[in-house]
């Protein structure tokens, strides 16, 4: 590969920063997680939005997370066909080979993703319905859903109720893993939905019991 090039200065200058005080203040921590391993108790699924920063948010630590991020914290269906599934294999290594204990999906307010979908269920997106278009694909996990925010007249709560169905679907297609299923089920690992909005800063979880988003 020859078109490979050196970093950016304002990133080497950042990394150069870093090293010099947040690794050297804790060195002794990152040289004990490179010899023992990772031992993270939480997998979270979030989006790839810059503005979403998970550690940020709940205050953790290197080894903490494991963190997979993805367009509109999408979980695809379990579906062993033989094909590459990156979000699948991240979330079978985290529950198999980490044994973590809680499964989080963390959506988001303004996400691109999830106002791409809208677009393109709308038929104003045309470029997303191309079958050469991995964001249209993509996007066709939560496209179901959409029938249930059709009918909302305001683009505003039309984008937000379809960003609570994103973290929805992700957590009915991970119990479509049946190592997921079986761990849920004898209470060895737990599934949680939450949404933030970003300007605001607050956070909701999904209550199972009546079935719609409370702040935490």
């Amino acid at each position: 590969m020859d078109k490979a090039k050196a970093l950016p200065s304002y990133l080497l200058q950042r990394y150069q920063g870093w090293k010099a005080t947040g690794y050297a203040e804790n060195q002794t921590w990152y040289r004990r997680l490179a010899a023992e391993g990772q031992r993270p108790r939480a997998m979270v699924i979030s989006c790839c939005d810059s503005r979403v920063h998970v550690t940020s948010i709940f205050g953790a630590d290197q080894g903490e997370f494991f963190i997979h991020r993805n367009i509109a914290n999408l979980v695809p269906p379990y579906e062993p066909d033989g094909k590459q599934h990156g979000t699948s294999a991240a979330v079978e290594y985290a529950v198999n080979a980490l044994k973590v204990a809680h499964l989080i999906v963390l959506g988001h307010s303004s996400c691109g993703g999830v106002a791409g979908c809208i677009q393109m269920c709308k038929g104003n997106a045309p470029e997303l319905e191309n079958q050469d278009s991995f964001v249209g694909r993509w996007m066709d996990l939560l496209r179901p859903k959409y029938e249930t925010v059709e009918k909302v007249e305001d683009a505003a709560e039309q984008q937000l109720l379809l960003e609570r169905q994103a973290v929805l679907t992700s957590l009915e297609n991970l119990m479509t893993f049946p190592w997921i299923k079986e761990k849920v089920e004898d209470g060895t690992l737990s599934l949680h939905g939450l949404w933030t909005d970003i300007g605001e800063g607050s956070l909701e979880y999904y209550d199972a019991k009546a079935k719609t988003f409370e702040p935490v």
